[in-house]
């Protein structure tokens, strides 16, 4: 340990009811791309927040070059040239580039020297950026390079990246790991998160194996398969989801000529969307995020209002239906943010289970909600779903980001609906409950259903879709069977490079 850059040695920290961390011990050398791997709940979070001064370690030693290394503040980390780029965006959309680097550094200098350093470091490292853009204006892409510049000005010697590529398409994940080559070849160590295990293969030189808090596992990922790094986060066997072929049937959702202004400023507004979803099918929707996902998603659910004939339902005008005559006909939705769209953060398990769970599980009568009745609902989406809480008056807060998604999906899922919405229904999961989401959706299409599921996992839409179409700056593209597609001109789609072609399209 003595020629790492960082060495951690007993790392413990616990919470009531559970130990985030067990002892935890590695190291991470200059120039090293370091991969921390772990099923959700395994403890990730918590150590890299350590590392980077948000939380503070029960007991445990890190040391920095060999010199002790406790960080109380962010602000002592990146002294000691510590730096992260979060897995949620920090950036304020009214602000312009240059504006938000410098609200992230310490000592920011005057703009428009700022705005030169940017220009030089971006262009530098592959990740062009103009200073005085909106971002707003920006895409994801974008946005995130506007992160980890501000992460390079201030010259990192360990940069820890959480599930960096979430939201990018695969051209720009190329161009992401060339920087993150470029930066360890300077001897930049690399602390980096991720659930997509080929990336990590493709990557990382070392990684350490997180399993309930303790380390079970260190390797050389290269030397080993996606599905054997898979089975050493979960410790079992993992299963691919599968189902048996069928001929879809009628066509339970028909979306025509679909136009919505976004109810955000910065929002997407959808442009003569058209498709048809028959019972049975999944239809996979991609599209870098940021043209259009958000606002579909609402206008299916309800949240937007629509023209009445834009949408059908069995045959039935909705497109002015609100999202819960739209549930009580059978078609539901699960949006992509987890806490404070999809659950609300303050309220248990129950409460969230009754937020959506009311009228199609009958959980209330006479204007009183039968609270045992939405407890045992909220136990079986927590059975069923494999969801890791002590029980379900737990706050949906206190869940980590895949077992509440776990638990959204569920609790959808459970009430039988007739179509099924979902936005990035796998995000920021692990393998194994990445799986098992995508088995429960294959099951409830085998069962009749329609599937439209949203997604930037190209993997994801690669293995559960039929079809396929790309969303671009709020227009879609005619769906494809996806097994005619190759994952890289379904990059391409995504990107808006593929001369998209807005069309009905037929059943």
């Amino acid at each position: 340990m003595s020629e790492m850059l960082l060495a951690v040695e007993g790392l413990t920290k616990a919470y009531p009811g559970v130990v985030a961390n067990d002892h935890v011990g590695f190291g991470v050398a200059p120039g090293e791309v370091h991969a921390l791997l772990g099923e959700n709940g395994a403890g990730k979070s918590t150590l890299v927040k350590m590392i980077y001064g948000l939380v503070r370690p029960d007991s445990g030693t890190m040391t920095w070059r060999s010199e002790p290394y406790k960080p109380a503040t962010p602000h002592d980390a990146r002294k000691s040239g510590v730096a992260m780029v979060f897995q949620h965006f920090s950036l304020f959309e009214a602000l312009n580039v240059a504006e938000n680097v410098a609200l992230g550094m310490e000592d920011p200098p005057p703009m428009g020297q700022l705005a030169e350093r940017i220009r030089d470091v971006s262009g530098k490292y592959g990740l062009p950026l103009e200073p005085h853009r909106l971002v707003g204006d920006l895409s994801a892409g974008e946005r995130q390079r506007v992160e980890i510049i501000r992460c390079l000005l201030q010259d990192p010697k360990l940069l820890i990246m959480d599930e960096p590529t979430s939201v990018l398409t695969p051209q720009e994940v190329e161009i992401l790991f060339q920087t993150l080559r470029r930066l360890s070849a300077e001897g930049t160590a690399i602390l980096y998160i991720s659930h997509k295990l080929e990336e990590i293969r493709a990557l990382c030189d070392a990684a350490t194996i997180l399993r309930q808090g303790k380390v079970v596992a260190s390797c050389d990922p290269r030397e080993r398969s996606a599905r054997e790094l898979a089975e050493l986060m979960v410790g079992q066997t993992l299963h691919r989801p599968s189902r048996a072929a069928a001929e879809p049937g009628e066509v339970v959702l028909d979306i025509d000529g679909l136009s919505v202004e976004s109810s955000s400023p910065f929002g997407t507004a959808l442009k003569n969307v058209s498709l048809k979803v028959h019972a049975g099918e999944v239809v996979g929707i991609g599209g870098v995020a940021g043209n259009g996902q958000d606002e579909l998603l609402a206008a299916l659910s309800g949240e937007l209002s629509s023209h009445p004939t834009a949408i059908r339902l069995h045959g039935r005008d909705i497109g002015d239906q609100g999202p819960n005559r739209r549930r009580e006909l059978g078609l539901l939705a699960a949006p992509e943010e987890r806490l404070g769209h999809a659950a609300a953060p303050d309220m248990s398990l129950t409460e969230n289970a009754a937020l959506t769970g009311m009228i199609r599980e009958r959980l209330a009568g006479r204007g009183f909600i039968n609270w045992g009745k939405a407890r045992r609902f909220a136990e079986a989406i927590i059975a069923d779903f494999d969801v890791r809480t002590p029980g379900p008056e737990n706050a949906a807060r206190s869940l980590s980001g895949g077992n509440l998604q776990k638990f959204v999906i569920g609790r959808e899922i459970l009430q039988r609906p007739e179509v099924l919405v979902v936005n990035q229904p796998t995000w920021g999961v692990d393998a194994s409950a990445a799986a098992a989401i995508r088995q429960a959706l294959l099951d409830l299409a085998a069962r009749g259903a329609a599937i439209v599921c949203i997604s930037q996992d190209l993997d994801e839409l690669m293995e559960i879709s039929d079809r396929f179409a790309a969303l671009n700056e709020g227009r879609l593209s005619v769906p494809r069977p996806t097994h005619e597609l190759s994952i890289e001109e379904i990059g391409l789609m995504m990107g808006g490079a593929h001369g998209m072609e807005v069309a009905h399209v037929e059943a």
